[in-house]
């Protein structure tokens, strides 16, 4: 039996959102402050949610650790976020875990209700870090900042709404098990048949499952599969 579709890109995008959101709330650049008076032109002020840079343009000479005058760290927004962020990131590695085990990488079948469970706790883990990034995203002109300096979004908040939208959308892709799930308690399970003709990939005590998750390939009592084999992941 092949492995289904939505699986297969809840796993491919689930753990390319969890990279992403790492890497975004890691990284000190969710706001770069620009043309800072008494300052030189060409510096920029890098702010995160755990720490605060300092970057020439012209040198590229880069200093961390800089003392929150304003108190930046103070605000709502990033207290926030500094809570739901490493939610998110933990919640999502649990829910690659149980996906892991869900999905049929080492067994016949898939455990559709595992997969379902992990779909949904990627789902929750793409919200916890969206609401963040979103909110930051709202007061990114009110926090507080040099007078008269420019304000943009810096490329951790993007990496950080990307990461959650794939997590968004793996979690979505995962939960679709719950509907494999609820057929096979209402469809009669049927005992596994041995292969009567031998194709390319069979062998001597090779089985064939005719409780498939593509109904296309049955038909009556005919398979319309093209394949010398069923394919998996």
């Amino acid at each position: 039996m092949r492995t289904p579709a939505a699986m297969i890109v809840g796993l491919v995008l689930c753990p390319c959102g969890l990279l992403l959101t790492l890497t975004g709330t890691l990284a000190p650049n969710w706001r770069q402050v620009s043309l800072i008076p008494d300052q030189p032109i060409d510096l920029i002020l890098e702010q995160g949610i755990w720490d605060m840079c300092r970057e020439r343009q012209s040198s590229h000479d880069r200093y961390c650790g800089q003392a929150d005058e304003l108190g930046y760290f103070e605000q709502v927004p990033v207290r926030v976020a500094q809570g739901m962020m490493p939610t998110s990131l933990v919640l999502t590695l649990l829910g690659l875990v149980v996906a892991a085990l869900g999905v049929r990488c080492w067994q016949k079948e898939p455990r559709h209700l595992l997969a379902g469970v992990a779909g949904i706790m990627l789902l929750l883990s793409g919200l916890l870090s969206l609401v963040p990034a979103s909110w930051y995203t709202q007061e990114l002109w009110a926090l507080p900042a040099p007078a008269g300096s420019t304000l943009v979004v810096g490329y951790s908040l993007v990496l950080s709404y990307l990461g959650s939208c794939l997590e968004i959308l793996g979690g979505l892709a995962l939960t679709l098990s719950f509907h494999h799930c609820c057929k096979e308690r209402r469809a009669p399970r049927l005992p596994p048949s041995p292969v009567l003709e031998a194709g390319p990939c069979s062998t001597i005590e090779a089985y064939r499952n005719p409780w498939d998750v593509l109904e296309d390939e049955q038909d009556g009592q005919h398979w319309k599969s093209t394949l010398p084999c069923d394919s998996d992941l």
